[in-house]
């Protein structure tokens, strides 16, 4: 009143102990009602799924049918949950396999680091051609052997290459920063990721899936998921080796040697290509 806290004499409708002895158990509810939504879009529709909570115990997830009404029907959290661990189980590769994947990208990054070297010792050759033309173009306009428009007009055109040749310096020079190391440890993190998230509690499996997971659809009972860079890569490996696997024959199999495919820049370090990596 007038500004002033003024002590409350009322009985209160919930006991304090009792209201500190729930509030962990709201929180965790309310971090199970937000576990995937906004992950998971409609396969449907492409809206999002979003956690409702039925008789104070189950999470039912649900297309917002934003778009009109949706002909996907609510799916239990258990279930979506048990989906999303199945596809961290495409990631899982046993040790000698994640060396080898680990070994292969530090050399492909060896190879990138050497290309952007090259480059950059050329680029700054040009660079210093040009500088060189400009000193003497300075020199014959001293000299009276061209007129002052004559320079400004072959100065600016010289200093814009020059300008052009920087910024492809900058490029490479940035491309070349050691992002390898942590692109490995992503990928050692995403073959354990099924093993990590059925242990994790509710915010920790969120945040999980938000360091392999671009994001995700659910249709008809079926997840699919789409992974981040690099770990599209482990995904991909996993499932070329399962189908050559299934089609090896004996005699190959007796040889104890697999392939592992994984993507490779082409010669123009623009698209990919596939390229096999052979361990016994």
């Amino acid at each position: 009143m007038g500004g002033q806290d003024v002590q409350g004499r009322h009985e209160p409708l919930v006991p304090r102990d009792l209201w500190e002895h729930v509030q962990p158990v709201l929180d965790r509810r309310l971090a199970t009602r937000e576990n995937f939504s906004s992950l998971v879009s409609c396969g449907h529709c492409g809206c999002a799924l979003v956690g409702e909570l039925k008789k104070g115990r189950y999470v039912y997830y649900h297309c917002t049918g934003y778009k009109g009404k949706c002909p996907e029907r609510y799916v239990r959290e258990e279930k979506l949950e048990a989906a999303f661990t199945g596809v961290l189980r495409q990631l899982a590769l046993d040790e000698e396999v994640l060396a080898w994947i680990t070994e292969a990208l530090r050399a492909f990054h060896a190879d990138e680091r050497r290309f952007h070297d090259e480059a950059v010792a050329k680029l700054k050759a040009d660079h210093l051609r040009i500088q060189n033309r400009l000193d003497v173009l300075y020199e014959d306009k001293l000299d009276g052997r061209i007129d002052a428009a004559f320079f400004d007009r072959k100065s600016k055109e010289f200093r814009a290459q020059q300008h052009t040749i920087l910024k492809s310096i900058e490029d490479h020079q940035s491309a070349n920063q050691s992002y390898m190391e942590e692109g490995i440890r992503i990928l050692e993190l995403a073959s354990r990721a099924a093993e990590l998230f059925e242990k994790q509690p509710a915010e920790e499996k969120r945040r999980l899936l938000n360091c392999v997971l671009k994001g995700a659809s659910w249709q008809h009972g079926n997840l699919k998921a789409d992974f981040r860079q690099p770990v599209d890569m482990l995904a991909k490996a996993a499932l070329s080796n399962s189908a050559s696997d299934s089609k090896e024959n004996p005699t190959e199999a007796s040889k104890g040697k697999k392939e592992i495919w994984l993507p490779e820049m082409d010669s123009n370090h623009c698209s990919r290509r596939q390229r096999p990596l052979s361990y016994r």
